[in-house]
């Protein structure tokens, strides 16, 4: 086992590596002596939420572009790795490291349920309560299995954001505290 340490970035469907919740992550990543991989899959369908073949397809589109973007990585050279991952990002990062057989701490942002398809996940997960895309009880139900520490956020959507700016700026702050710990 090596003694680097990486960090690796999966955006979602309309999030990007540049919004707020991955960008600040990813700054405190650094600040921590993270190298930083990010992997920027495109080329999603449109009108993806509600339905379930075009959530598949999404997810299969971001597992090819994230396989072929981290072919070259060898994570035997990193003693300690993270994945923070947003929306389908935590489906493609949870599957990724099952797959690959690779032990990692998750960062799931506003997680889907299917994220929760492998009981080999250790980290912590933030989730808004009006999340049209991950119903509150079902990410209670799938953190508390898994013994995952969840991070819940009242009234805020998929991007953590409740609209009122006062609101969401004391999310961010409180949500990039916690990376901190």
């Amino acid at each position: 086992m090596g003694s680097k340490k990486a960090a690796v970035f999966f955006p979602g469907i309309g999030y990007g590596l540049d919004r707020p919740l991955l960008y600040y992550a990813k700054k405190i990543a650094l600040q921590r002596g993270y190298e930083t991989i990010d992997v920027p899959y495109t080329g999603f369908p449109k009108k993806v939420r509600g339905n379930k073949a075009k959530m598949k397809e999404s997810f299969d589109i971001a597992m090819a572009q994230t396989e072929e973007i981290l072919k070259d990585v060898d994570f035997s050279e990193y003693k300690d790795i993270i994945f923070v991952s947003k929306s389908v990002g935590t489906v493609v990062a949870a599957h990724y490291a099952h797959e690959h057989n690779i032990a990692v701490n998750h960062v799931f942002f506003t997680p889907l349920e299917e994220t929760f398809m492998h009981n080999d996940q250790k980290g912590v997960v933030f989730h808004g309560t009006n999340d049209p895309w991950a119903e509150t009880l079902a990410i209670q139900k799938k953190c508390a299995e898994l013994k995952l520490p969840l991070n819940l956020y009242e009234g805020a959507n998929h991007s953590l954001e409740t609209g009122d700016v006062a609101k969401d700026l004391q999310y961010l702050t409180d949500i990039m505290m916690r990376l901190l710990d």
